[in-house]
């Protein structure tokens, strides 16, 4: 690495829009993020995952396709 070029390595806090803080390195020493591990749909279990079949369905009635019924 060449020396007095790369801006200073340090710890940083990160606080998340629900209240949530950690520390990780970085060269900032605060950020502030909308979404983090404790508040995201897929780590928290809340995903939505029902509305794929509706937009297949959609889909299958704009271009006319049969749906097969089980």
């Amino acid at each position: 690495m060449k020396k007095g070029i790369h801006p200073e390595y340090k710890d940083c806090t990160v606080t998340c829009a629900c209240g949530s803080t950690f520390n990780v390195k970085s060269t900032t020493d605060n950020m502030v993020i909308e979404v983090c591990s404790n508040c995201h749909p897929f780590y928290t279990g809340k995903q939505n995952r029902g509305t794929k079949a509706g937009r297949i369905e959609k889909f299958n009635k704009k271009y006319g396709f049969k749906t097969e019924e089980k």
